[in-house]
């Protein structure tokens, strides 16, 4: 499916993802045609990694693993790759006789396994398998041991053979046989208990034909993918159930279950993901499966595009294993402090001249995602720092971005970042759990560090960044550390601060941001990996406001609405000159909405800023408006501080006790304290 997705053209990518193309288009409302142009483009270009069955050695268990131990053979639904991390859950020790080839497997048998568990067989009971592809015939397999007798379909004559051999009687459809009757047949005229549609096609015949060929009350299941254009009469006058197969079981796209390793209780769900695997592997162990014979091509991993082209073309194929080098061919050593030397051609240099004096600033990039790749790599290379490594923890994003933005390296060994002495600034993108401590690595080893926000999710984490801090100044060190708001760097709110600063009396801002809603599973809703979003996003808008009023924060109240999410809320800030602020953050909102609205009011005067694109004011004299014709956050601008202050041994652009009181405040309020 994903090759195939990979090889359409735009319009047919756009086809197939309507949501995403109204996504889009409200982009375009709000952010303007060229913003979104740009993030469209980026995404696309974004790689894939490919993949979902591997069999490996356990390297290294996270904390509060347990029922593992370093050299475990285990199978799980890891990418294709030489080291991955996987989820607790998504795992499964390997029996010692079952072989790594046959172990590969265990994952997509896992879906036929969660296919036969809903159409629920017993004993003796006549079931067709429509489709004899990989998942088809270990369907068949499965359900002989369970006791079944099978009948498959498909048109491809060797796959009827390997169904034969594994006990089934076949249906034939390239010779012109007519499965409805040769079904009645089998069921000997009373109609088959069960169907299991494991093929793929854009038709609706398959579920056609399986209704006519069922029993009344007989059961239907998809695990495939067909078309669904279903018949009323076909499924009302024999009261048949038909229900949708979600690939390997109980706790399938549940991020507690899978991401968390919050398992279900045994005695109320049986079988789980983890626990469909374990059955699968206990059948490959004792002879009730057999997936070797399924094996029909095998590549080194060094030929993956061979396989890759193979599964998009017209030649025959079953079961396709990747072969990795083998610990002796490739040292765990080697494995863990892998680091790719790129030659792209794309390499940017600071060039000598009046603005590229003083120290060259020489990046080390730790994290490539979306934001890193499409917005702040950007713009540090047009800063004209020196990108010297980007590190990634699953390195198909890094080896990405570093060939993309000409970095010297790429690497996944992410101590190698702090420990090079030729990187003298580091820039942290990665998941806000791991910020803290990177940015008290980072300083610990004496480099310059760049944090996209948050700095950290907890006080005592603050504390302790305060303190590493602290013990470099100590020892004669300046280390920058500069946090990643860059809205205080936008052209609009420059000329705001401008504006106000030459304006009297205490001040009055109003930030509306209509957020939008973020499922409550998701990684920035968790306290301890993403903080949450006052933590995580709204950070930016108390220190927009801390910049334009100029003065620290005295107090700092929040009110939020009844949600389970709790992301909908307003916070009052209070500033030791007497000016107040209001965030409005709110994810209860229309995203034809403008994101991002600010109004001040100051001396009988207002200042109106929409989105970053358009800037009104009201009773200045000798302004009126600053109008821009693309959307400018001051990204650009924010990375191009810290570059130059880096280059003229400068001050911070952001000072660092400013940074501090922000976190804080946001913390706070996260925890719901005044």
């Amino acid at each position: 499916m994903l090759v195939e997705f990979g090889k359409a053209g735009w319009i047919e990518k756009a086809r197939q993802q309507p949501d995403k193309v109204r996504m889009v288009l409200d982009k375009i409302k709000t952010d303007g045609l060229m913003p979104t142009i740009e993030t469209v483009f980026n995404k696309l270009d974004q790689p894939l990694p490919l993949g979902y069955c591997n069999v490996g050695v356990v390297l290294e268990m996270g904390g509060g693993v347990t029922g593992y131990s370093v050299g475990d053979r285990v199978a799980s639904n890891g990418k294709h790759a030489e080291v991955v991390s996987v989820p607790t859950n998504l795992s499964a020790r390997i029996p010692d006789n079952v072989p790594d080839e046959a172990a590969a497997f265990t994952v997509i048998a896992a879906i036929s396994l969660q296919g036969i568990r809903l159409v629920q067989p017993t004993l003796g009971e006549a079931v067709v398998v429509t489709g004899l592809g990989l998942i088809g015939l270990i369907t068949v397999q499965l359900l002989r041991a369970q006791g079944c007798r099978v009948l498959g379909i498909d048109f491809d004559a060797e796959k009827l053979a390997l169904a034969k051999q594994f006990g089934a009687e076949v249906v034939d459809l390239s010779a012109g046989e007519d499965p409805v009757a040769v079904a009645q047949r089998f069921s000997r005229g009373r109609g088959v208990d069960a169907v299991i549609i494991t093929a793929s096609t854009k038709s609706s015949e398959p579920v056609h034909q399986a209704a006519l060929m069922s029993r009344k009350r007989g059961r239907i299941v998809l695990v495939g993918v067909t078309g669904l254009e279903l018949s009323r009469a076909d499924f009302f006058e024999k009261e048949l159930t038909f229900q949708v197969s979600c690939s390997y079981g109980p706790g399938r796209y549940d991020t507690n279950y899978e991401e968390r390793g919050q398992d279900y209780p045994f005695g109320y769900v049986r079988w789980t993901e983890q626990r469909n695997f374990e059955a699968v592997l206990d059948m490959m162990s004792d002879g009730r499966l057999d997936v070797l014979p399924l094996i029909s091509h095998r590549f080194t991993i060094a030929e993956a595009d061979k396989a890759y082209a193979l599964v998009g073309g017209t030649e025959s194929s079953m079961g396709i294993v990747l072969q990795y080098p083998t610990a002796a061919e490739k040292p765990e050593l080697v494995l863990r402090q892998q680091t790719v030397m790129l030659d792209s051609g794309l390499r940017h240099r600071a060039e000598p001249g009046n603005d590229n004096v003083g120290v060259e600033p020489v990046v080390g990039f730790v994290g490539s995602g979306n934001y890193a790749t499409a917005v702040l790599i950007p713009a540090f290379k047009a800063a004209g720092a020196h990108l010297k490594v980007v590190a990634s923890s699953g390195g198909v994003t890094g080896v990405h971005a570093g060939r993309k933005h000409g970095f010297d390296e790429t690497t996944t060994h992410t101590d190698s970042v702090f420990s090079d002495p030729g990187v003298n600034a580091v820039v942290i993108t990665t998941r806000h759990d791991s910020h803290a401590s990177l940015v008290c690595q980072a300083l610990g080893a004496g480099k310059h560090v760049f944090v996209e926000k948050p700095l950290a999710l907890t006080l005592d984490e603050l504390i302790a960044i305060e303190q590493t801090h602290a013990n470099a100044i100590a020892v004669g060190k300046s280390p920058i550390v500069m946090v990643g708001f860059n809205r205080r760097f936008a052209p609009q709110l420059l000329k705001m601060k401008a504006l106000l600063d030459g304006a009297k009396g205490p001040k009055a801002f109003v930030m509306v941001v209509n957020a939008g809603a973020i499922p409550g599973g998701h990684w920035t809703q968790d306290p301890a990996v993403g903080g949450g979003r006052i933590i995580g996003e709204a950070c930016h808008f108390i220190d927009l406001l801390r910049f334009l009023a100029g003065a620290p924060i005295t107090q700092a109240r929040r009110t939020a609405m009844d949600s389970a999410t709790q992301d909908t809320v307003t916070l009052e800030l209070e500033f030791s000159d007497g000016s107040i602020g209001t965030v409005h953050y709110f994810a209860n909102g229309c995203k034809s909405f403008p994101k991002e609205r600010l109004e001040v009011f100051v001396g009988g005067r207002v200042l109106h800023l929409d989105n970053f694109r358009k800037l009104q004011a009201y009773g200045w004299s000798g302004f009126s408006k600053m109008n821009l014709w693309r959307q400018d956050k001051g990204q650009k601008a924010c990375a191009k501080a810290f570059v130059d202050a880096i280059r003229m041994n400068g001050i911070a652009p952001i000072p660092f006790d400013e940074i501090v009181e922000v976190s804080r405040i946001s913390i706070e309020l996260a925890a719901g304290k005044d």
